[in-house]
């Protein structure tokens, strides 16, 4: 696998493919044939600088490439704990140095060491600098990201107007990433990276910035999974539940996951993250959706997914045995007796149920499955039988009952004799110390009606007698002959000549025995001694290997079950991949969400295969299903990257490498950007970063500014994809400037295909079909639309006049009509004022209310 630019391989400019949003100098003259090798040989070896960050499960990472000084970053990104996607990065790029913080968990600590200790890494092993963590700070990263001197960045712009253009080609909303730069942006001003004998005054050059992204992984940003509802989190609608946090709403992963186990889940929405390009990872994950759809099979994918709801969450068991934390029940999701035997068939009678049982029944399932498929196969050899061992040792050690009961470990009979032997005594005490109570009683005062002896954990043996009504002081409860201890619940508790007796020669039987169990010493062979709890501990831990790869594989077998569930459930179909194509063919394709909604649903075919319609113009009546129709494309496209089936008759998906959309602005305060900006930064990025295998859905671009100016910004951007022939992009365009085609501002040709969503028009009633065809609406009936909103005729009437007369070039007049009814109203309040006036009032000036009435009145009037 290898990254879309390798480093120090390719020439100054993004590889063909190659996503990028970089901005180079000015390029010089090409040399000829023998001024290139002169080139070749002065040109120094390449240096790469990768600087990391780890935090909750997310990587940020940014490295600079000497060879064409161009600063590259990878946006936020999901890894496991063992950092395998950090690792594909490193073998893919072999940095000279890797920078990080110095304030780093172990899980990071403990992966640079290991890198550090590779002496066979090849070419060498990386240098590991470790910064203060202060440098990794979010907003001294981002200042120092704005305030950066870049010679792509012309001098005259102004420090907003800077920001604003950063804004576009960083994504300042991944903070890990936003750290990243910021970090190695320091190193690189402290190592003088390539200008070591330069003057001080003169900085690192920075030509670009370029997103990377692995060779097999599909670009998709934020905005694109939000605005195709990939993901949705809504507030948990019960109140004892609104402070754990959120709950997935509808959305395309919520429809999906039907996965058992926790794991299951996590590893779904990983795929989801990760959507990939690799042709044989896709169709072995269909190769199991495909083989679980069969009917023959259902009653075997049930069975599985029954036992999968019994994979428990093994990393935090071990590392709590690790730890020395184990809790009972860790022990007991280990291991657990079934209260009812299952059976299948050849499958042995397991006496393990959860974790290590039904790992047990998954591998013997598998075994009489398919072996050509992968998963099934490295179900049946990798389940090894270290999980027989593992379900026996614990077996033979732990009493889950008794442990329960008392909530702490204790271990089964006949495992150790003098353990055995404590626990007899202990179990003996209530007789033995009646006996011994009854010689106390002897010896006491005849006032004291009766006595007891008593066993407490950690004091050890008292004789306990009631209060008596003559101990008031404390110095009453003195007794000869005994050491007074405590007084609780109107008993007096002390110690006498034989309670000390007995706990020289009993001891604390019950402090004993627990750690006697902790440390116990026990024979399972004649010839094996194996020693203590905790070396049961280290047993499991030896084996924290096989129990790993059972989670792994579960996980796997949870996922595509799942996926296989809601395919059965909606009617999906297995999509086929084709490299000889960009772009994607659909047959009769459905939008996964809005097809549960609606009560009915009209499916839609696409076709963008090859060169011809490359970009496709949508036009069509507001509600007419342009919106719907574009989101459909982007979630067919997306499944079928994540390996799962799709709503479609048939679906051919070919090489693409990412997805970019411009459907919803997604606005926020904490941005301080306006909703336009917004909407310019989406487009921006696909403009910046699209190549010909790349999918651009854009959906009204353009209407949040002037009318004019937001027709000529979607032209301009349309003519530039188009000015690249047969690399433009694979691109749909839903929207309402009709003068886009009434004005033919983009070129004729065959990469320009105008579609309609199809209606008809009944009266005065507009009816939709929701049906994709050839050809351009003559008009947006924004007026119908206008009605079913609820708005008064007399407004939708008003606006189709003026509609019409900016259409026709006319003058816009007012309404003769309203302003006769102002008129009458304007006179019947005036005549209104004139009758209630008292005549015969001597105070009254007609004067003055001839002025301050009648005349402004009848000017207005008029």
């Amino acid at each position: 696998m290898a990254f879309r630019a390798t480093p120090g391989r390719t020439p100054p400019g993004p590889a063909p493919g190659m996503p990028s949003a970089s901005f180079p100098s000015p390029q010089a003259p090409m040399p000829g044939p023998r001024g290139l090798e002169e080139e070749e040989e002065d040109e120094e070896p390449a240096e790469i600088h990768l600087c990391v960050l780890w935090s909750s499960g997310y990587l940020g990472i940014a490295y600079y490439d000497t060879s064409d000084s161009t600063v590259h970053f990878m946006p936020d990104a999901p890894d496991h704990e063992s950092l395998k996607l950090l690792q594909r990065v490193l073998d893919e790029i072999n940095p000279q140095s890797v920078i990080t913080s110095a304030k780093q968990d172990e899980t990071m600590a403990r992966f640079l060491g290991k890198l550090a200790s590779q002496e066979q890494r090849e070419p060498k092993r990386p240098e590991i600098v470790l910064l203060p963590s202060v440098d990794f700070g979010p907003e001294i990263s981002k200042q120092r990201l704005l305030s950066g001197n870049y010679s792509f960045i012309p001098e005259s712009m102004t420090a907003t107007e800077k920001t604003l253009f950063l804004s576009s080609v960083i994504p300042f909303d991944c903070v890990l990433t936003v750290r990243a730069l910021g970090g190695l942006l320091k190193f690189l001003s402290r190592r003088r990276v390539g200008v070591e004998l330069e003057d001080y005054n003169v900085s690192v050059p920075i030509l670009g910035f370029k997103k990377f992204v692995l060779t097999h992984l599909v670009s998709i940003d934020q905005d694109t999974y939000s605005v195709l509802q990939i993901f949705k989190s809504e507030s948990h609608p019960s109140v004892y539940k609104v402070a754990s946090g959120l709950k997935e709403g509808l959305s395309l992963f919520g429809i999906l996951n039907r996965c058992r186990s926790k794991w299951g889940q996590k590893l779904l929405r990983l795929w989801f993250t990760r959507p990939t390009q690799e042709l044989r990872e896709l169709n072995s994950r269909l190769d199991v959706i495909q083989f679980f759809l069969m009917p023959q099979n259902l009653d075997t994918a049930q069975m599985m997914h029954r036992l999968l709801s019994h994979i428990k969450n093994v990393p935090l068991i071990l590392k709590r045995m690790k730890l020395s934390h184990t809790k009972v029940s860790d022990w007991q999701v280990l291991y657990k007796a079934p209260s009812a035997p299952l059976s299948w068939g050849h499958l042995p009678w397991l006496s393990v149920l959860q974790t290590v049982y039904s790992a047990l029944g998954l591998r013997d399932a598998c075994r009489s499955l398919p072996q050509s498929i992968q998963l099934f196969r490295d179900i049946a050899q990798e389940f090894s039988d270290d999980l027989h061992h593992v379900a026996s040792l614990i077996g033979k050690v732990v009493n889950f009952e008794e442990s329960l009961a008392e909530n702490r470990f204790t271990v089964l009979p006949n495992i150790d004799p003098e353990i055995d032997s404590k626990k007899r005594r202990l179990m003996g005490l209530p007789s033995f110390l009646t006996e011994v109570a009854q010689k106390e009683l002897e010896n006491l005062d005849a006032r004291i009606p009766s006595c007891s002896v008593i066993y407490i954990p950690l004091i050890g043996f008292l004789l306990s007698i009631p209060r008596l009504p003559f101990m008031v002081e404390t110095s009453d409860f003195e007794i000869e002959g005994l050491d007074f201890m405590f007084l609780s619940e109107d008993k007096l508790h002390y110690r006498s000549t034989r309670t000390k007796e007995l706990d020289a020669l009993l001891g604390d039987l019950h402090c004993e025995i627990r750690d006697q169990e902790t440390l116990l010493t026990y024979q399972l062979s004649p010839d094996q001694e194996t020693l203590l709890m905790y070396q049961l501990q280290c047993q499991v831990l030896a084996r924290a290997s096989v129990l790993t790869r059972v989670l792994d594989l579960a996980s796997r077998l949870d996922v595509l079950l799942a996926l296989a569930s809601a395919a059965r459930d909606y009617g999906y179909s297995r999509p086929h991949y084709s490299p000889r194509i960009h772009g994607v063919r659909i047959k009769n394709g459905r939008h996964p969400l809005m097809e549960l909604c609606a009560r009915t649903f009209v499916p839609n075919s696409t076709d963008c295969g090859g060169d011809q319609g490359r970009v496709k113009v949508i036009t069509g009546p507001n509600s007419s299903g342009k919106s719907i129709y574009l989101k459909q494309v982007g979630l067919i496209t997306f499944m079928a990257l994540v390996g799962s089936f799709v709503p479609a008759e048939a679906a051919e998906i070919g090489i693409i490498d990412a997805i970019f959309t411009r459907i919803h602005s997604c606005e926020s305060i904490s941005l301080g950007l306006s909703t336009f900006m917004i909407d310019l930064n989406q487009v921006a990025k696909a403009v910046n970063n699209a190549t010909q295998k790349s999918l651009v859905l854009i959906d009204e671009f353009g209407k949040g500014t002037n009318t004019v100016d937001g027709l000529a910004l979607l032209a301009a951007v349309l003519r530039h994809w188009l000015a690249l022939g047969p690399s433009c992009p694979h691109i749909f365009v839903a929207t309402n400037f009709l003068s886009l085609v009434q004005l033919q501002l983009l070129p004729q040709g065959p990469l320009v295909q105008y579609l309609t969503m199809e209606t008809c028009e009944d009266g005065d009633d507009l009816v939709f079909f929701y049906q994709l065809c050839q050809g351009v609406a003559s008009a947006s009936h924004a007026s119908y639309t206008a009605a079913q909103a609820g708005l008064p005729d007399q407004l939708i009437a008003r606006g189709k006049e003026v509609s019409d007369l900016i259409r026709s070039g006319k003058p816009i007049k007012p309404v003769n009509e309203l302003l006769r009814r102002n008129q009458m109203e304007n006179c019947q309040a005036l005549v209104t004022k004139f009758l209630k006036l008292d005549l015969e009032d001597p105070t009254l000036d007609l004067g003055i209310f001839m002025s301050q009435e009648v005349l402004p009145a009848a000017t207005t009037i008029l």
